[in-house]
């Protein structure tokens, strides 16, 4: 059985799906890719890779807050760019939200996100 996960403290769907959907009894949770939208008023905050990048990490975590979990409990993280030049970027902040072990991860250049965002990135959570 599957149960929506909803943060107001993280933007809104802007399309088909849920923040996040838990399985498993709530210990296994699916993270929907966040892009750099300022959860008020659901606006890029800004065109900087380095402000970008922290406000995916702060989405996710609401989201995961929200699930009763918080950032060190994602098992796999995926990491979508439009420049594969700002991945020591991501490298260099992921450092300062996460403890180790870190989670498994992957990245990925990709010509284009939503909203014309350089990031965007989704995760597997684990709770304990």
């Amino acid at each position: 059985m599957k149960e929506k996960i909803y943060s107001d403290k993280a933007p809104k769907a802007i399309g088909t799906y849920s923040q996040a959907v838990s399985v498993n009894g709530g210990k296994t949770i699916y993270l929907s890719g966040q892009i750099p939208l300022n959860p008020s008023s659901m606006e890029m905050v800004s065109d900087n890779i380095d402000d970008q990048i922290k406000q995916v990490f702060e989405n996710l975590k609401s989201v995961c807050n929200a699930s009763g979990g918080n950032l060190n409990d994602i098992v796999k993280l995926n990491v979508f760019l439009t420049d594969l030049t700002n991945f020591s970027k991501v490298n260099e902040i992921m450092a300062s939200y996460f403890v180790e072990p870190y989670p498994a991860r992957a990245a990925v250049g990709i010509k284009e996100l939503p909203r014309a965002a350089l990031v965007e990135m989704d995760a597997i959570m684990v709770i304990s």
